[in-house]
């Protein structure tokens, strides 16, 4: 698995080690309330942080998807989902910080 993390996130977690700690505790305990699968809870991930124009949640659901076997293709898709109910231009968004992901991966 491709591990990166940003500075900003790598400092929160050195930082605020409890609620770092509290935190992927809530995490793990969402994935696993219910029957979907990692991968897919993954896009659904990716397409929630589009909706919120969250280019962090964006790269990182991105990277983890891809780890998790999702194709380049599954990731624009779920982009293209985001414009009838986000907006063209969100969606638009979340494609370029998707792309950026997957280039970035191909140049590595």
């Amino acid at each position: 698995m491709t591990r990166h993390v940003p500075k900003i996130y790598a400092d929160y977690r050195e930082r605020f080690p409890e609620v770092a700690t509290a935190m992927d505790g809530l995490g793990a305990a969402t994935a696993a309330a219910g029957p979907i699968d990692e991968r897919t809870q993954r896009l659904v991930k990716l397409g929630l942080a589009i909706g919120a124009v969250a280019e962090g949640a964006v790269r990182s659901n991105a990277r983890k998807a891809l780890d998790l076997g999702a194709t380049p293709e599954e990731l624009h898709h779920v982009a293209m989902l985001a414009i009838t109910t986000c907006g063209l231009p969100t969606a638009i968004a979340g494609l370029q910080w998707i792309e950026e992901v997957r280039r970035a991966r191909d140049t590595a």
